[in-house]
Protein backbone atom coordinates (compact mmCIF):
# COMPACT_ATOMS: atom_id res chain seq x y z
CA UNK A 1 0.00 0.00 0.00
CA UNK A 2 1.49 3.17 -1.17
CA UNK A 3 1.58 5.86 1.42
CA UNK A 4 -0.22 9.64 0.57
CA UNK A 5 2.03 12.52 -0.40
CA UNK A 6 1.18 16.14 -0.05
CA UNK A 7 1.26 18.62 -3.38
CA UNK A 8 1.57 22.06 -4.05
CA UNK A 9 -2.05 23.16 -4.43
CA UNK A 10 -1.09 26.01 -7.13
CA UNK A 11 0.76 23.30 -10.18
CA UNK A 12 -0.40 24.97 -13.00
CA UNK A 13 0.06 27.99 -14.63
CA UNK A 14 -3.04 30.73 -14.67
CA UNK A 15 -4.46 30.23 -18.44
CA UNK A 16 -5.42 33.98 -18.64
CA UNK A 17 -4.12 37.05 -16.69
CA UNK A 18 -7.70 37.27 -15.42
CA UNK A 19 -7.03 34.32 -13.72
CA UNK A 20 -3.12 34.95 -12.53
CA UNK A 21 -1.89 37.36 -9.92
CA UNK A 22 -2.06 40.26 -12.53
CA UNK A 23 -5.38 40.46 -11.63
CA UNK A 24 -4.47 42.40 -8.69
CA UNK A 25 -2.15 44.90 -10.63
CA UNK A 26 -4.42 47.85 -10.05
CA UNK A 27 -2.94 48.10 -6.53
CA UNK A 28 0.38 48.88 -7.40
CA UNK A 29 -1.23 51.22 -9.99
CA UNK A 30 -3.10 52.54 -7.14
CA UNK A 31 0.11 53.11 -4.96
CA UNK A 32 1.98 54.56 -7.83
CA UNK A 33 -0.97 57.53 -8.36
CA UNK A 34 -1.55 57.66 -4.60
CA UNK A 35 2.21 58.61 -3.96
CA UNK A 36 2.73 60.69 -7.01
CA UNK A 37 -0.36 62.97 -6.34
CA UNK A 38 1.03 63.43 -2.77
CA UNK A 39 4.75 64.37 -3.86
CA UNK A 40 3.17 66.59 -6.47
CA UNK A 41 0.86 68.61 -3.47
CA UNK A 42 4.36 68.49 -1.57
CA UNK A 43 6.39 70.33 -4.43
CA UNK A 44 3.71 72.82 -5.26
CA UNK A 45 3.13 73.81 -1.58
CA UNK A 46 6.29 73.30 0.47
CA UNK A 47 9.49 74.67 0.65
CA UNK A 48 12.73 72.57 0.88
CA UNK A 49 12.88 71.73 4.72
CA UNK A 50 9.64 73.29 5.40
CA UNK A 51 7.66 71.68 8.25
CA UNK A 52 3.76 72.05 9.22
CA UNK A 53 2.77 70.09 12.42
CA UNK A 54 -0.38 67.91 11.99
CA UNK A 55 -0.38 65.82 15.56
CA UNK A 56 2.24 66.30 18.45
CA UNK A 57 4.19 63.88 16.69
CA UNK A 58 3.19 63.91 13.21
CA UNK A 59 5.19 66.85 10.95
CA UNK A 60 4.70 67.13 6.62
CA UNK A 61 8.14 68.06 6.58
CA UNK A 62 9.58 68.52 2.73
CA UNK A 63 13.35 66.45 2.51
CA UNK A 64 14.93 65.22 -0.98
CA UNK A 65 16.31 61.82 -0.44
CA UNK A 66 19.18 60.94 -2.52
CA UNK A 67 19.50 57.36 -0.96
CA UNK A 68 17.21 54.63 -0.23
CA UNK A 69 15.79 53.75 3.41
CA UNK A 70 16.96 55.81 6.14
CA UNK A 71 18.73 57.63 3.39
CA UNK A 72 20.92 54.45 2.98
CA UNK A 73 23.93 55.88 0.75
CA UNK A 74 22.46 59.16 -0.03
CA UNK A 75 26.08 60.61 0.02
CA UNK A 76 27.41 58.31 -2.31
CA UNK A 77 27.92 60.32 -4.98
CA UNK A 78 25.59 59.83 -7.68
CA UNK A 79 26.05 56.22 -8.74
CA UNK A 80 23.15 54.83 -6.36
CA UNK A 81 20.41 56.74 -8.17
CA UNK A 82 21.32 54.28 -11.08
CA UNK A 83 21.51 51.71 -8.61
CA UNK A 84 18.17 51.96 -7.27
CA UNK A 85 16.52 52.54 -10.62
CA UNK A 86 18.12 48.90 -11.65
CA UNK A 87 16.96 47.56 -8.30
CA UNK A 88 13.59 48.66 -8.96
CA UNK A 89 13.28 47.80 -12.30
CA UNK A 90 14.58 44.24 -11.61
CA UNK A 91 11.92 44.08 -8.32
CA UNK A 92 9.15 45.04 -10.43
CA UNK A 93 9.80 42.88 -13.34
CA UNK A 94 10.31 39.79 -11.22
CA UNK A 95 6.98 40.26 -9.35
CA UNK A 96 5.32 40.75 -12.03
CA UNK A 97 6.28 37.41 -13.63
CA UNK A 98 5.99 35.63 -10.39
CA UNK A 99 2.21 36.99 -10.10
CA UNK A 100 1.86 35.79 -13.93
CA UNK A 101 2.51 32.30 -12.53
CA UNK A 102 0.01 32.45 -9.47
CA UNK A 103 -3.90 32.05 -8.74
CA UNK A 104 -5.50 35.05 -8.27
CA UNK A 105 -6.92 33.58 -5.41
CA UNK A 106 -3.52 34.10 -3.28
CA UNK A 107 -4.76 37.24 -2.12
CA UNK A 108 -1.99 38.00 0.42
CA UNK A 109 0.52 37.38 -1.68
CA UNK A 110 -1.07 38.92 -4.98
CA UNK A 111 -1.77 41.93 -2.17
CA UNK A 112 2.13 42.41 -1.12
CA UNK A 113 3.47 41.95 -4.61
CA UNK A 114 1.61 44.45 -6.34
CA UNK A 115 1.77 47.19 -3.06
CA UNK A 116 5.65 46.82 -3.40
CA UNK A 117 5.75 47.00 -7.25
CA UNK A 118 3.37 50.57 -6.77
CA UNK A 119 5.66 51.93 -4.17
CA UNK A 120 9.31 51.02 -6.23
CA UNK A 121 7.57 52.46 -9.33
CA UNK A 122 6.14 55.83 -7.44
CA UNK A 123 10.01 55.75 -6.26
CA UNK A 124 11.73 55.06 -9.38
CA UNK A 125 9.87 58.00 -11.05
CA UNK A 126 10.97 60.66 -8.78
CA UNK A 127 14.65 59.36 -9.26
CA UNK A 128 14.67 59.53 -12.60
CA UNK A 129 12.49 62.51 -13.32
CA UNK A 130 14.34 64.33 -10.05
CA UNK A 131 17.25 62.95 -9.04
CA UNK A 132 15.93 62.35 -5.64
CA UNK A 133 12.85 60.90 -3.83
CA UNK A 134 10.49 63.59 -2.32
CA UNK A 135 10.03 62.19 1.66
CA UNK A 136 7.36 64.37 3.48
CA UNK A 137 5.63 62.03 6.14
CA UNK A 138 7.72 63.15 9.43
CA UNK A 139 7.09 61.09 12.69
CA UNK A 140 8.79 61.43 16.24
CA UNK A 141 8.38 61.84 19.61
CA UNK A 142 9.90 64.08 22.08
CA UNK A 143 13.50 64.23 20.43
CA UNK A 144 13.66 60.72 18.50
CA UNK A 145 12.98 61.47 14.90
CA UNK A 146 11.94 58.85 12.49
CA UNK A 147 13.41 59.27 9.03
CA UNK A 148 10.66 60.91 6.75
CA UNK A 149 9.15 58.52 4.49
CA UNK A 150 6.42 58.75 1.83
CA UNK A 151 3.23 56.59 0.58
CA UNK A 152 5.86 54.22 -1.62
CA UNK A 153 8.11 53.35 1.04
CA UNK A 154 4.87 52.56 2.74
CA UNK A 155 3.35 50.48 0.35
CA UNK A 156 6.84 48.67 0.09
CA UNK A 157 6.56 48.26 3.97
CA UNK A 158 3.28 47.27 4.31
CA UNK A 159 4.05 44.83 1.18
CA UNK A 160 7.41 43.32 2.38
CA UNK A 161 5.57 42.66 5.81
CA UNK A 162 2.61 40.89 4.30
CA UNK A 163 5.32 38.62 2.10
CA UNK A 164 7.77 37.95 5.52
CA UNK A 165 3.93 37.13 7.24
CA UNK A 166 3.08 34.55 4.21
CA UNK A 167 6.27 33.09 4.46
CA UNK A 168 5.61 31.89 7.85
CA UNK A 169 1.67 30.37 7.06
CA UNK A 170 1.28 26.85 6.58
CA UNK A 171 0.93 25.88 2.88
CA UNK A 172 -2.02 24.02 2.15
CA UNK A 173 -1.19 21.13 0.48
CA UNK A 174 -3.86 18.30 -0.34
CA UNK A 175 -3.38 15.04 0.35
CA UNK A 176 -3.05 12.37 -2.41
CA UNK A 177 -2.23 8.75 -2.97
CA UNK A 178 1.04 7.56 -4.89
CA UNK A 179 -1.09 5.69 -7.09
CA UNK A 180 -3.20 8.62 -8.42
CA UNK A 181 0.57 10.20 -9.19
CA UNK A 182 1.39 7.28 -11.72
Amino acid sequence: MNSPKKVSPVSTIPVSWKDSGLRWYWVAGFAFVADQLSKLWVLANFELSETVQLLPFFNFTYVRNYGAAFSFLSDAGGWQRWFFTVIALGFSTLLTLWLRKQSHTLWRTNLAFTLVIGGALGNLVDRLYHGYVVDFLHFYWQSYHFPAFNIADSAIFIGAVLIIWDSFKPQKASVVSQDSLK
